[in-house]
């Protein structure tokens, strides 16, 4: 198993992609702190690592909180006695053009995303740099490389965690740590699925044009990222054996946006 008595905590992975993750490091061999808002919103996630043979522990987490995430990643450590890996993946949407974009909507986003991954990548880091290092990951977007109408708050966030990144790239190497960005395409989500109908509107255009001609156009197969494709990448980062793979943005889209 790749991630054997890792201890990895990953943020929103109450359901979605990070539950998918969080799965995924529990087959690994890896111990699963599952943080989301509450309690209640990671128990699934942790009966299933459980019932699958694995380890895991729910916690309650809001990123935005400062308090709330350094008590959460503590209490982690406090019950496993180390950080190797933390994703910070929580995340939310809102599409709206950039006039009509309330100041209240763009900074919820933003504290979501780049705030939560700060104070998350802070509160890790910490544990990480007293220990035997570990690894810091982002869960990114294509739209950390490139930019889509109507998501101006998200974008300009992804942006930002692939710099906070880079940044702990540079920082963490000499403390063993290393930091990888994650950049999907379209993973059919629920996130994903409340897009639809809100871009169908912005757009006047129907749901199945806004699948066909603005989340799969710029695909190679005209195909959805799975969450499954996301895990195994996730699973690879972690279980990375060295700084040669640091600082890296790695896109999973099915060839929307090649480097």
């Amino acid at each position: 198993m790749r991630l054997q008595n890792r201890v990895a905590l990953i943020t929103g992975a109450g359901r979605g992609i990070g539950r998918a993750i969080a799965e995924a490091y529990g087959r690994e061999g890896a111990k699963v702190a599952v943080a989301d808002l509450t309690l209640d919103a990671t128990r699934e996630t942790v009966e299933a690592i459980e019932q699958a043979g694995g380890t895991a522990m729910g916690v309650a987490m809001d990123v935005t909180d400062e308090e709330q995430v350094d008590v959460g990643v503590n209490s982690v450590v406090k019950q496993w006695g180390r950080l190797d890996v933390a994703l910070a993946n929580a995340g939310i949407q809102h599409i709206d053009p950039v006039h009509k974009l309330a100041y209240a909507d763009w900074s919820k986003v933003m504290r979501v995303h780049l705030d939560g991954a700060f104070l998350v990548t802070r509160a890790a880091l910490k544990h990480m740099y007293e220990g035997d290092g570990g690894t810091m990951l982002y869960m990114g977007s294509v739209h950390s490389l490139e930019a889509s109408p109507l998501k101006s708050p998200y974008v300009a966030a992804k942006h930002g965690m692939l710099g906070l990144c880079r940044a702990v790239a540079k920082e963490g190497a000499e403390y063993g740590v290393r930091s990888n960005i994650i950049c999907p395409g379209f993973v059919r989500t629920p996130l994903v699925d409340k897009q639809i109908p809100e871009q169908a509107r912005e757009l006047g255009i129907s749901e199945e044009e806004v699948i066909s001609k603005v989340m799969l156009k710029n695909t190679v197969d005209g195909e959805f990222t799975t969450q499954e494709d996301v895990a195994e990448l996730a699973v690879h980062l972690a279980a990375f054996p060295s700084a040669a793979l640091t600082g890296q943005s790695i896109v999973v889209s099915h060839g929307w946006h090649m480097q």
